[in-house]
């Protein structure tokens, strides 16, 4: 019996519509890294991108739990010395929370190659639109 290996020519993607709304950053952020790689998917190949398309709307209305609003800070550096920028998330999330939530799909992929090009198929909108309706995504309820 020999071991199954996807092919890329052979991956059927799919289009998922994931509404934010009320939904905590961390768990949101770990089933959409699921299926970004494909492994809601019996041809989960770890060397091959096998996952789906996401779209997440209403990233504004994403929630963070426990006093995690006023105490986590969002840290970047300008890679100059003494360049280190910090701001809480309660003002970051109010800024740019599709920023919020793509850092955090990010960080739960794989920092190689293959990451990089699965993180090209999430696409997260603000508000309720999104202009992928030609793709003929389908709502997927996360139970979260």
């Amino acid at each position: 019996m020999d071991t199954f290996v996807a092919k890329p020519y052979e991956i059927e993607r799919k289009w998922y519509v994931i509404d934010a709304t009320g939904k905590p950053l961390g768990r949101l952020a770990s089933e959409v890294a699921k299926i970004l790689r494909g492994k809601n998917k019996p041809i989960y190949t770890p060397h091959v991108d096998t996952g789906d398309y996401v779209v997440i709307i209403n990233a504004q209305n994403v929630v963070l739990t426990g006093k995690k609003l006023d105490q986590k800070m969002y840290r970047h550096h300008s890679l100059y010395p003494g360049g280190m920028k910090e701001t809480p998330y309660r003002k970051f999330l109010a800024q740019r929370p599709e920023k919020a939530i793509y850092e955090a799909v990010e960080g739960m992929l794989p920092h190689n190659s293959l990451g990089r090009h699965m993180i090209k198929k999430l696409k997260i909108y603000k508000g309720a639109e999104h202009k992928h309706e030609a793709q003929q995504p389908e709502v997927l309820e996360l139970n979260i």
